[in-house]
C-alpha cells in the first residue's frame, strides 16, 4: 500500500490522464519553469537545509519560495520527473536519461568520462512531452528505481534546473542536439512507435552520435509558443562553449556562473569582442549570499536588459570541458532576467580582481 501511495503522490494533477508536461508547484501543467536549488546555507539549522529551492514559470513575475523541497513528489520538480515512474513500461511513452555522472543502479557506458558533460530528462508521448536540462549529479533515478528521488549528491551546493514543455515535432531537433552533446546515456527506451517522429531520440539511445557536426545552434519553439535558443557542441568543437559561441551568436557580453573548483578554470575574457565574466558571487532575491564555489549551476546572464539574455545548461568553463560535449538553452523574457539578473552579485574581472557584476 506505501508503494502505491508513493506512485499516486508523483502523479500529476489529474493522474494518469494529464498530459506529459512540467508542472508547476501548484501541479498545474506549465509551457516552462527555472528552478535554482540553493545550496547549504551555513548558519541554517533547518533540517531542510540544502533542499530549499525558487521556482520561476511562464507568467511569474520572478522568483518565489518553492513548495516543500526538491525531494517531495508534490513539488514542480518532483510532479515533473515522477511522471517517468507513474507512466510505466509503454510504447506509448519514450524517454532518455543522460548524466555524466551516473546513479549507482545505472547502466555501463565504456566511453565514461570521454562522453559529454551535460545532464538532463527527455520525456514524451504521442502528442508532447518534456525536455529537463540539469546540473545535478547522479540524478534522477533510473526508470527501474520505481520512485523519484533527489540524490545526497545535489544537496550540498547550488544546482539549476530549466524545464520546457515540448510539442512531439520538436523531439526529433532535440534528439540531433543531444547528439551533438555526446551524453552518457545511462537509461533510455525509445519504442518502435517513435522511430518515424522522433529517429533521432532512438539514436541517442543506441548511443549512435553525430561525428561530422562539432556544434550547432537551433530555435526550438515550445508548447505554448516561447523560442528558446538550443546551443549544442561536441568535443571536436574544442574551445569554450560562452566566449567563442554563445556571446558572439546573441550578439551580447555575457555574466557565467559554473563550477569553480575544477583545474584548468577559464578566467574572464575580453579579448573577442564580448566580455564573458565569471560570477563570483551569487544572491538570488530574498535568499542568501554565497560564493560560486558553493553553487554546481551553469548559468549565464547578459549585463544589460536590452539584450534580456538568460541561459541555463550544463558545461563548465574549463579547459578540460572545452574538448567535451555539452550545451546551454537560451531565453529572451524580461522577469527571467530580471531574476537572474539580480542574482550576479560578484564578478571577475579581466584583469583578475574582484567587481560589482
Amino acid at each position: 500500500m506505501f508503494f502505491l501511495s508513493l506512485l499516486v503522490s508523483c502523479l500529476p494533477q489529474g493522474g494518469d490522464t494529464s498530459p506529459i508536461s512540467c508542472y508547476n508547484d501548484q501541479g498545474e501543467a506549465t509551457d516552462w519553469f527555472y528552478m535554482y536549488k540553493l545550496p547549504t546555507e551555513h548558519r541554517s539549522k533547518s533540517p531542510d537545509r540544502g533542499l530549499k529551492y525558487l521556482l520561476m514559470d511562464k507568467g511569474s513575475a520572478g522568483w518565489s519560495d518553492g513548495k516543500g523541497t526538491v525531494n517531495d513528489t508534490t513539488g514542480a520538480l518532483g510532479r515533473t520527473v515522477g511522471q517517468l515512474y507513474s507512466q510505466g513500461k509503454s510504447t506509448e511513452t519514450a524517454y532518455i536519461l543522460y548524466n555524466d555522472e551516473k546513479p549507482p543502479e545505472g547502466g555501463r557506458d565504456h566511453l565514461g568520462g570521454r562522453r559529454g558533460h551535460t545532464k538532463g530528462v527527455v520525456l514524451l508521448d504521442d502528442n508532447q512531452g518534456f525536455w529537463l536540462v540539469h546540473s545535478t549529479p547522479l540524478f534522477p533515478p533510473v526508470r527501474g528505481a520505481g520512485q523519484y528521488q533527489y540524490p545526497d549528491s545535489g544537496v550540498k551546493n547550488g544546482q539549476n534546473f530549466l524545464c520546457v514543455t515540448f510539442p512531439l515535432e520538436r523531439f526529433q531537433t532535440i534528439g540531433e542536439q543531444l547528439q551533438i552533446n555526446e551524453p552518457m546515456v545511462y537509461d533510455c527506451d525509445v519504442p518502435q512507435s517513435f522511430a518515424s517522429s522522433a529517429p533521432a531520440l532512438a539514436a541517442v539511445c543506441n548511443k549512435k552520435l553525430i561525428k561530422a557536426a562539432s556544434n550547432r545552434s537551433v530555435t526550438l519553439t515550445s508548447k505554448g509558443g516561447t523560442d528558446f535558443i538550443s546551443f549544442a557542441k561536441g568535443a571536436a568543437f574544442n574551445d569554450d562553449l560562452y566566449h567563442s559561441w554563445v556571446a558572439p551568436t546573441l550578439q551580447s557580453d555575457l555574466l557565467v556562473q559554473f563550477w569553480t573548483n575544477t583545474r584548468g578554470t577559464l578566467p574572464s575574457n575580453c579579448k573577442q569582442g564580448w566580455k564573458v565574466l565569471d560570477i563570483s558571487r551569487i544572491l538570488p532575491e530574498g535568499t542568501f549570499s554565497f560564493k560560486s564555489s558553493k553553487d554546481h549551476s551553469k548559468w549565464a546572464v547578459s549585463p544589460g536588459a536590452a539584450s534580456g539574455w538568460v541561459c541555463v545548461g550544463d558545461i563548465n568553463r574549463n579547459e578540460a570541458e572545452e574538448k567535451r560535449g555539452g550545451g546551454t538553452v537560451c531565453q529572451r523574457d524580461a522577469a527571467v532576467w530580471k531574476a537572474y539578473r539580480k542574482a550576479a552579485l560578484e564578478c571577475q574581472s579581466c584583469e583578475g580582481g574582484a567587481m560589482p557584476c
